[in-house]
């Protein structure tokens, strides 16, 4: 699983990430269109079709334009954790959902 971008025309299919040990899904795009967040599960955790709670998983940002990612932080997680685009309206924060036993904390990353 890799993430990919293309025109609203469905033109230029471009592959943006190319992680061998990293299943890489959901990237929400920050206000300003600068840089995405997406929730990575680790190779094997999951088939392509599925995506599951009760993970460790990573959230890693991006350039929007293309390039490296670099880890925002680990995580238990998963289906949930980033729902919603959740990027504050100047964005310096992203919110998102850690799980813990026995309820879920809502965190701000800033």
């Amino acid at each position: 699983m890799q993430l990919w971008r293309m025109r609203a025309d469905g033109s230029a299919q471009e592959q943006m990430t190319f992680h061998t040990q990293i299943n890489s899904w959901f990237p929400h795009v920050s206000p300003d269109g600068e840089h995405g967040v997406y929730i990575a599960y680790y190779v094997g955790d999951l088939k392509p079709d599925e995506h599951l709670p009760d993970k460790n998983v990573e959230l890693r940002l991006m350039p929007a334009a293309g390039g490296h990612s670099r880890l925002l932080t680990r995580l238990f997680g998963g289906q949930g954790s980033i729902n919603v685009n959740s990027w504050s309206p100047d964005r310096r924060r992203f919110a998102f959902v850690q799980y813990s036993k026995p309820f879920s904390i809502f965190i701000v990353w800033d």
